[in-house]
């Protein structure tokens, strides 16, 4: 019981770790809606600086609008409606 609550301890520590540098590198936060095939989404995404945290943001959108490879690239190549991003 001992040992499977230190494992418990050790392992959300590690994770509160990690959720904290990751905290401190993502410095700018991005909303991006997307329009494809007739449907809209939107996704927020983080990132060092403001091109890593779009572009997860478009990804993020539409991986919810577009299935498959093919539509995927497409929906990724599209402008989207909106973005607004936050340092």
């Amino acid at each position: 019981m001992a040992r499977a609550l230190l494992g418990l301890l050790v392992a959300l520590v590690v994770v509160a770790v990690l959720v904290i540098a990751t905290r401190r590198q993502a410095a700018v936060e991005c909303t991006v809606c997307m329009e494809f095939g007739g449907r809209a989404a939107c996704r927020t995404a983080l990132g060092t600086d403001r091109e890593p945290a779009e572009l997860g943001a478009i990804r993020g959108a539409c991986a919810v609008l577009a299935s498959g490879v093919t539509l995927g690239l497409q929906c990724d190549r599209t402008p989207p409606r909106s973005v607004e991003c936050s340092d």
